[in-house]
């Protein structure tokens, strides 16, 4: 019997079977489409953009050279992090087709930020993410099975058996990482809610006779929205039909035309589809990321439309908060509650996730009301301080977890520390453990932290810039669970590592 079996083997999916490994855990992960390649996945259908956020998760864990090699971006991933101050963010992202302009981000207004390796987001495929991460599951043990597909699941207080076909799996825990259509979702029984959509999207790969008809990059327009993506031929729309088109159906060339027709403005045509499907707006959400001994993370566990790009981005920070959580749990080593700390911390992400692509859905819609408010939002994003909030919050920097403390770095992404001889916070996190990083001139926090040093690595020395901190206790995820000040409070930080570590080894 396995540890855990993971239902899905996209981003989501292998990201957390990384994890699990990483903790030793025995993972198995079931994936129902029997080949890896698809050109929804390669580009440029396939193309996605990882937040800065996500692109720290893969840096903290040894695999962010491997994925800028992969995704075409050449040079060195160090390069300015060796600067006194951050750089400013070479691009912000959209809020419903309205570009942001980076020149307008407010650098020292964003939280503890200093210079990193891994600064910005970074354009890639989900094919490129699932390789990167599929070989790092392959080194790590988990076990990759295509072809599966789940039709049942039963759980006691022991295991979970899933059924596909003839076979039966069986594991301590299952996570669903399964997408927006999640059978573990279904046959666990998660209550699952939220709004139903306004509009129908398009994403089509066609042949376009009078291309020059169609501004290029995102177009909001008094029907809808457009996008023609940067290679040829790959196009989106959005037309705000109350999501009446049958997903069932494959769309036509004649459909896709007149629907580009009409949200353009334009008597376009188009002489060939290679590809085409299309989705909504719909935007829902489970109640709980946890039902017994079932978990969901990614699309399974929430659904929206892709405006802002954020998908991919929250799936990955669920498995990253998930990982080190389920595999305390099945170590039996976690502190009483941990893994009820993963629906408490990731539900508010999901839920502000669908509000925010809600909020773009509403500002596009093709009526004078909420053109006027786009006027608006025009207006505040002329600003630094708008678009300074718009970057924290596509970026993934403006995220805070309420773990009970009022000082301001703590529930907060841990700023990348560097120490005296060049080792970095980020450097210190890939095998996956917590850290002690103690900067106090008496090595004060030494003795109380090696009891925890199966669990929690202990680092020392001078920072080049140490935000006035004299130590600071880091979970897997990143996420600063304690901070002292330059004379740290030893009995502070054992009750810290103890709510979220356990108990010292004896």
């Amino acid at each position: 019997m396995h540890d855990v079996v993971i239902v899905g083997a996209g981003p989501v999916g292998l990201f957390l079977a990384c994890e699990l490994g990483l903790a030793g855990c025995s993972v198995l992960v079931l994936e129902r489409e029997p080949e890896a390649r698809s050109p929804w996945r390669a580009h440029p259908l396939g193309m996605r953009g990882l937040s800065a956020a996500s692109v720290e998760a893969f840096y903290r864990r040894g695999m962010l050279a491997p994925l800028l090699a992969a995704s075409g971006v050449h040079g060195d991933p160090g390069a300015g992090a060796d600067a006194d101050e951050p750089p400013r963010p070479r691009s912000v992202g959209h809020f419903a087709g309205m570009m942001l302009d980076p020149a307008k981000v407010e650098v020292a207004a964003l939280p503890f930020r200093l210079p990193s390796p891994a600064q910005e987001g970074v354009m890639t495929s989900l094919e490129t993410v699932e390789a990167v991460l599929s070989e790092r599951a392959a080194t790590l043990g988990v076990e990759v099975r295509r072809g599966v597909t789940v039709s049942a699941l039963t759980q006691d207080d022991e295991r979970v058996v899933l059924r596909a076909g003839a076979h039966e799996y069986a594991a301590r825990w299952a996570v669903g990482c399964d997408g927006g259509r999640s059978a573990v979702r279904g046959l666990a029984g998660f209550d699952f809610v939220g709004t139903e959509p306004q509009f129908t999207g398009y994403t089509a790969l066609v042949t376009i006779d009078d291309p020059g008809k169609l501004s290029t990059g995102f177009n909001l327009t008094p029907t809808g929205m457009y996008i023609r993506m940067p290679a040829e031929g790959h196009i989106g729309m959005m037309e705000f039909d109350g999501g009446a088109y049958d997903r069932s159906r494959q769309p036509t060339r004649d459909h896709l035309q007149t629907v580009l027709r009409r949200v353009s403005g334009t008597d376009v045509t188009l002489s060939e589809v290679h590809l085409a499907s299309s989705f909504t707006d719909r935007a829902k959400q489970t109640t709980t990321y946890r039902k017994g001994r079932v978990l969901l993370a990614g699309d399974a566990a929430h659904i929206h439309s892709p405006l802002g790009g954020q998908g991919l981005n929250t799936g990955i920070g669920d498995a990253m908060n998930l990982g080190w959580k389920l595999a305390a749990t099945s170590h039996g080593h976690a502190p009483e509650g941990l893994l009820d700390t993963y629906t408490r911390e990731r539900h508010p992400i999901g839920a502000w996730v669908l509000d925010w692509t809600r909020a773009q859905a509403a500002v596009m819609r093709p009526d004078p009301h909420a053109q006027a408010v786009q006027g608006l939002i025009r207006d505040l994003f002329a600003t630094r301080d708008g678009t300074t909030y718009a970057f924290g919050r596509i970026s993934g920097s403006s995220i805070r977890y309420d773990l009970g403390d009022e000082r301001p770095l703590v529930g907060r992404n841990a700023p990348d520390l560097r120490l005296e001889d060049g080792t970095r916070l980020g450097d210190l996190m890939r095998d996956g453990r917590g850290v002690a990083l103690d900067l106090s001139a008496g090595r004060r926090l030494r003795g109380s932290a090696l009891g925890w040093g199966s669990r929690v690595r202990y680092a020392a020395g001078q920072a080049r810039n140490d935000l006035g901190l004299g130590a600071v206790l880091v979970r897997p995820d990143g996420v600063v669970a304690w901070a002292g000040d330059r004379e740290p409070d030893r009995d502070a930080f054992e009750r810290a590592a103890g709510r979220w570590f356990g108990s010292p080894a004896s």
